[in-house]
């Protein structure tokens, strides 16, 4: 039988100042791209300029109508639309200027700081409660974190390593966007896995040390070989869009047939599954929280017969290439990361992933938050 600590439910400090860093690392992302989309506009390269823009305001535009809808539903518990906003029409008009993300970090910094900080399990009698709320809060901002990672991060990381195959020459701008990019990836699938399984009380929260440090190897090698793989195959031919968009749409299908109920609203449900799509180019994601074996196995099968065949094409459809030892150094890099993904995906879901518990759930949670029902719209133990 597997326990689950009591302190597994805590909002730390530690996890207190990771959300800061979190912070921090969006911030970067974002000044680096828009710096870029700039840089690129000056040099007349419109093409790219424009591109660069259009995954910042995707990702941007996105979060602010999810992080709205999902403001809008917590406001029907009177105590939290005092605690968050006093006005909607002034909720409404931060989330117009994009100001979503930065008003919810705003709200869970400082209600942490007074709890991890300042306040005691022996001075507040809903001392357990009160750490609930914040990784509901954290799990909230870190699930529009991977909407954001996916629809601008992941983009932008391709279409960046795109331009850089064809050009010799570098600028700082270029390699600030490529680190601030492919971190900001990583660390929101890693935080949003820990912050959404710390936020139910049956399940056990993703340990630290070597659980955590698999999952996320497993996570950066996959998706940094399949992203690769993508540059390369839009090196030979830029039809492979029409490939990514196939892709697409079949995983945006898979959400929608297995009837998805993460949103309350018909039309924002379909956006939800539209991003899934957009998530599964990348990277598998159990959408409903079902036993998905099957389906994962086909998933990295696909994406292991496009890491071995894709530098095979273009060894002998462009044979100039053979001399160029940036194709070799990608092929190396597809190769290793594809074996060290599998490898830690093995590791860590034989050996390393936590188990549901058979105990019943923690007493004194009270009831329950509309974003935990958002919650349990797809849990996965």
């Amino acid at each position: 039988m597997t326990t689950i600590q009591l302190s597994d439910m805590w909002y730390s400090k530690w996890r207190w100042l990771l959300n800061l860093g979190g912070l921090f690392m969006y911030i970067g992302d974002i000044c680096t791209d828009t710096a870029l989309a700039f840089r690129y506009f000056q040099e007349a390269q419109y093409v790219w300029s424009g591109m660069t823009a259009l995954f910042i305001i995707t990702g941007l535009v996105i979060n602010q109508i999810f992080s709205y809808a999902w403001f809008s539903d917590n406001m029907e518990d009177k105590q939290e639309q005092v605690m968050i906003c006093r006005s909607k029409g002034r909720l409404l008009a931060l989330h117009v200027f994009g100001m979503g993300i930065f008003l919810r970090y705003y709200h869970l910094l400082r209600q942490g700081y007074r709890v991890v900080w300042r306040a005691s399990s022996s001075d507040n009698a809903n001392f357990q409660e009160r750490h609930h709320e914040l990784f509901c809060m954290a799990t909230d901002l870190s699930m529009l974190k991977l909407f954001e990672s996916f629809l601008e991060s992941a983009p932008q990381l391709l279409l960046q390593l795109y331009i850089w195959q064809g050009h010799d020459e570098w600028f700082i701008l270029q390699y600030l966007s490529l680190v601030f990019s492919f971190f900001n990836l990583a660390w929101s699938l890693v935080d949003y896995r820990s912050c959404l399984r710390r936020s139910l009380p049956h399940i056990r929260g993703l340990p630290s040390g070597p659980p955590t440090v698999v999952y996320l190897l497993y996570k950066l090698f996959t998706i940094t070989s399949l992203t690769l793989s993508y540059s390369l195959l839009l090196t030979l031919s830029v039809y492979t869009t029409v490939g990514l968009t196939v892709f697409w749409l079949l995983g945006t299908i898979w959400a929608h047939l297995l009837q998805t109920n993460f949103c309350t609203s018909t039309a924002l449900e379909l956006l939800y599954r539209g991003i899934i799509g957009a998530i599964l180019v990348f990277s598998f994601f159990n959408v409903k929280g079902q036993n998905t074996k099957l389906e994962m196995i086909i998933y990295y099968f696909s994406c292991t017969a496009i890491n071995v065949s894709t530098p095979l094409m273009l060894f002998f459809l462009k044979p100039e290439l053979k001399a160029i030892i940036f194709f070799w150094s990608v092929s190396g890099l597809i190769y290793g990361g594809s074996l060290l993904g599998l490898v830690s995906l093995v590791w860590y879901y034989h050996f390393l992933h936590p188990k549901r518990s058979d105990l019943d759930e923690v007493d004194g949670l009270g009831k329950e938050t509309p974003s935990a029902r958002r919650i349990r719209a797809f849990i996965k133990p």
